[in-house]
């Protein structure tokens, strides 16, 4: 909790309105008007004689609720990180990997919002770094390898945390969204993310209600409206097939494990499959022609990327069941003639790990995330001239996936089975896809013109 005794306390004010007389109470606390409103003057003297009271006592009063200690719930000192900490601990079991990481980020933005003070303050970097990777993990919290810097950083932003209750201040809570809503270099930050730490922050309040730390939720009556997300696919990032083929042909040109990937990325081009997905394929996971002709790989689970910090076994990777789906259910997808070329020639090439995985580390298990990122950057230096290397297509290997999702619906599939293959809804499908389905444009005018009874020789299209 922190206090002051820097007190300020005004005459009662009357305000007549059209329902009604009503008498305010407003005082001053380390610079933060507070204020009460009540449907009569006696009610108003009594709260107000409280205050005064307190003050000639010497009392100190709390700078988030505005009242004298004597006169704040133990339920309202709690402070924030205190609180922040309580909050990760009862989601972390049931938690995946990369969730259990995305609310240490959420949290870390919220309570470097929720800190006061600026005498020894530790840099931003260590702060950040203490709250997120130590004191939002639970696993990690108290542990015997927090460096000093750590725990100095950790004491002194639990000496500095606001009440729960502080959030209650409008100004405080507007505070509060315009950090998270903003990059550290000042620049705002992305839809997704913000709309994201607003959502970690909306479920944090609910835990404080059903904690009685807060009597009501309040980001519910605040007007402030979070940027809106786009959920659809950029067009500029999705490549057409040619483009697809040289990237794959220029993975195999860059050095060390290039050519060991190309099979890799063939999964996520030509079948759509995520990179969580194709980095856990094994051979089992395959039925294949014996010669050319179709294939079929059945996925049954995923393995996303995480850090050993955020997983129970201590692994790079959370095993998880496919997205969208129950435990133990599992996925179809179609292996085109071309990809099961490449498949084949991966295998023979390379053979499988000891597990059947197609694509293992070199010195661990499971395929780090690194190396083919560390790949595709290569990859498109070479595919590429320098003005396309800098422009957003093909950026990140998911943009492969993308582009076989468009394909799939530019030929025409229907949305229902391309949304099975790909591990979709419907729903999802065509407001993620929407502008990436090539041809409808035309078409439509060319209706529009039928309709109208035009003649369309005389209309370039």
């Amino acid at each position: 909790m922190n206090t002051t005794y820097d007190v300020r306390i005004w005459k009662i004010s009357t305000y007549e309105g059209k329902r009604g007389t009503t008498y305010m109470v407003r005082w001053q606390i380390a610079g933060r008007r507070k204020k009460e409103t009540f449907k009569t003057r006696a009610l108003a003297d009594s709260y107000r004689s409280d205050l005064v009271s307190a003050a000639r006592r010497g009392e100190a009063f709390d700078t988030g609720t505005g009242l004298p200690i004597s006169a704040v719930k133990p339920t309202q000192a709690v402070n924030w990180l205190d609180f922040a900490c309580d909050y990760i601990d009862m989601k972390w079991p049931a938690a995946a990997a990369t969730y259990r990481r995305g609310l240490s980020e959420a949290l870390t933005a919220v309570t470097v919002a929720m800190l006061d003070g600026e005498r020894n303050r530790p840099t931003s970097a260590a702060l950040r770094r203490a709250l997120h990777r130590w004191a939002f993990n639970t696993a990690r919290r108290g542990g015997p390898s927090q460096s000093a810097e750590v725990v100095e950083a950790l004491a002194w932003a639990r000496r500095h945390s606001l009440p729960v209750s502080a959030l209650t201040d409008p100004g405080v809570l507007r505070s509060v969204l315009n950090t998270i809503s903003t990059r550290l270099d000042g620049k705002p930050a992305a839809a997704t993310v913000v709309n994201q730490r607003r959502r970690v922050l909306y479920n944090a309040a609910e835990y404080a209600v059903e904690r009685g730390h807060l009597s009501a939720n309040p980001l519910v009556g605040l007007k402030w409206k979070a940027p809106k997300p786009s959920g659809a696919v950029d067009r500029r990032t999705v490549v057409n097939p040619i483009q697809a083929r040289t990237l794959l042909a220029a993975v195999r040109e860059t050095r060390r494990s290039g050519p060991r990937l190309v099979a890799f990325f063939g999964l996520m081009y030509f079948a759509a499959l995520r990179p969580e997905e194709a980095v856990n394929v094994r051979a089992v996971n395959l039925t294949l022609p014996n010669g050319n002709g179709w294939g079929e790989i059945h996925l049954q689970e995923a393995t996303p990327h995480a850090g050993t910090e955020w997983t129970d076994d201590g692994e790079q990777r959370d095993r998880r069941q496919l997205k969208g789906r129950a435990r133990g259910e599992h996925r179809a997808v179609p292996a085109s003639p071309e990809l099961v070329e490449l498949l084949k020639q991966h295998v023979a090439e390379f053979g499988l790990g000891e597990d059947g995985r197609l694509f293992p580390g070199g010195r661990v298990v499971e395929l780090p995330k690194i190396t083919y990122i560390r790949a595709w950057k290569v990859a498109r230096s070479i595919a590429f001239t320098p003005e396309v290397v800098a422009s957003p297509l093909a950026a990140t290997p998911y943009s492969l996936r993308h582009a076989c999702v468009s394909t799939w619906l530019n030929a025409g599939v229907p949305a229902t089975q391309v949304a099975e293959w790909a591990g979709h809804s419907v729903e999802v499908l065509l407001k993620v896809y929407a502008k990436c389905i090539e041809g409808q444009d035309y078409e439509a005018r060319r209706r529009v013109l039928l309709a109208l009874g035009s003649d369309r020789s005389s209309y370039a299209t």
